[in-house]
């Protein structure tokens, strides 16, 4: 790969080789901080109808607390990210959950839906710890197919956040109110700062850690901005993730709403969808073993489009009912399992150098995109069309994106076992 660069033999003073933990415990743990974001983004869905009339509000309002989610999600990146290249992967993780702890907290007396958007921002900044370093991690540890194989066993453990995170939520709100969840949060956010102040290693050396203040910062964005193929790479990344939380962002009032499921129901049918995007996930490194990543980025953006096409004219003529828009969600979730591993992978191979900078401008952009398409589909209707015609929109865009700006024929193909540290 070409961002992996020999050091010269005669270096007066070499890095010492990062000890490099096991690939499940890695797994494991990146996954449980990474996790903090859908669970802090998916476990209050069954109580945004509650949550609607308690604040005496309207659907596409209380939307916008998942659009702060996102957008803290995608400005906390950006400043996280670089953080991590200066200061080392541990500190800021462990600084940003703990921020997340801090905003739960509060939520938990927010008095109006204002302070409660505002307040949601605030965890979208400290979640961006997670959702961002662990990138790095990976790109620290790993390269090409190897990063792509840990980031679909990342998202095994990612994947049971959503399975998990809006049954959590519906069998909480048996006991208590939409409150009682952000205290949920709130425990779990220490657990995880107090197991990564012990268990968590550090990845970046100081030898290799990059301090350059603000300009440096920004010349580091704007190096990557001169990439052609890795911004063609993260605005299709981005892209697939507005598939994503389209169905995140209207699935409540889909199932709720238009069908009538109750707020238990609606969860254990959004992690039978959540199912299917981990099915993908997890098919990932076997299906590498026979294609590259970029054949399987390109078969996840067409099989996702065509099945958003599917969904449209099912919803518009009223066919099949609820089997047929649950069925068509989880292809549109498959497709998405199978690119978003491969999108990041690609992208981050290119930028091992300032991997925290390229995560940060990666993750800044899916986060971004996910914060404009929420409110979207809340203005097209929040129903199974809507839902469906953002998925169209997103991914014939992200097909755009890959055949005129990425041209994935012209990528070089990873090599099969790359691995960062062991060319250290």
């Amino acid at each position: 790969m070409t961002a992996i660069q020999e050091r010269p033999a005669d270096t007066a003073a070499a890095p010492a080789p990062v000890a490099r933990p096991g690939a499940a415990r890695t797994a494991l743990l990146l996954g449980a901080f990474v996790a903090i974001g859908p669970l802090t983004i998916d476990m209050y869905l069954p109580a945004l109808p509650t949550i609607t009339r308690e604040l005496e509000t309207t659907s596409s309002a209380v939307q916008l607390t998942l659009t702060g989610t996102l957008v803290g999600l995608a400005l906390g990146q950006l400043v996280l990210g670089p953080l991590s290249d200066a200061l080392g992967r541990k500190r800021p993780l462990l600084a940003g959950t703990a921020l997340h702890v801090l905003a739960s907290l509060l939520v938990i007396v927010a008095p109006n839906l204002a302070v409660l958007g505002a307040l949601r921002v605030l965890q979208g900044v400290g979640t961006a710890a997670g959702a961002v370093i662990a990138l790095a991690i990976v790109r620290d540890l790993y390269d090409g197919r190897a990063a792509a194989t840990m980031l679909s066993r990342l998202f095994l453990v990612l994947g049971a956040a959503p399975v998990l995170a809006p049954t959590i939520g519906g069998e909480l709100l048996r006991f208590t109110s939409w409150r009682g969840i952000f205290a949920f949060l709130a425990v779990y956010g220490l657990l995880m700062v107090l197991i990564g102040a012990k268990a968590l290693p550090e990845t970046l050396p100081a030898e290799r850690r990059q301090s350059s203040g603000v300009r440096g910062t920004l010349r580091g964005y704007r190096a990557l901005f001169g990439d052609r193929a890795y911004v063609g790479l993260v605005l299709v990344a981005g892209l697939t993730m507005a598939g994503l939380f389209s169905y995140v962002s209207g699935s409540a009032f889909v199932y709720q709403g238009e069908f009538g499921l109750d707020e238990q129901q609606f969860g254990l049918l959004f992690g039978a969808g959540a199912f299917w995007l981990i099915a993908a996930t997890q098919a990932n490194p076997l299906l590498l073993r026979r294609w590259s990543p970029q054949q399987l980025l390109v078969a996840g953006t067409v099989l996702g489009a065509l099945a958003g096409a599917a969904l449209v004219a099912a919803a518009a003529t009223r066919t099949g009912g609820l089997p047929a828009v649950a069925g068509l969600l989880w292809v549109v979730l498959f497709a998405c399992g199978l690119a978003l591993p491969n999108a990041p992978a690609l992208a981050l191979s290119r930028h091992g150098d300032a991997a925290g900078t390229a995560a940060a401008l990666l993750g800044a952009v899916q986060f971004g995109v996910g914060a404009v398409v929420s409110p979207v589909v809340g203005l097209l209707g929040n129903d199974a069309a809507a839902i469906g015609t953002v998925v169209v929109a997103a991914l014939v865009l992200a097909i755009g994106v890959l055949v005129l700006v990425v041209r994935p024929w012209e990528l070089p193909v990873p090599d099969d076992d790359a691995v960062v540290v062991a060319a250290h």
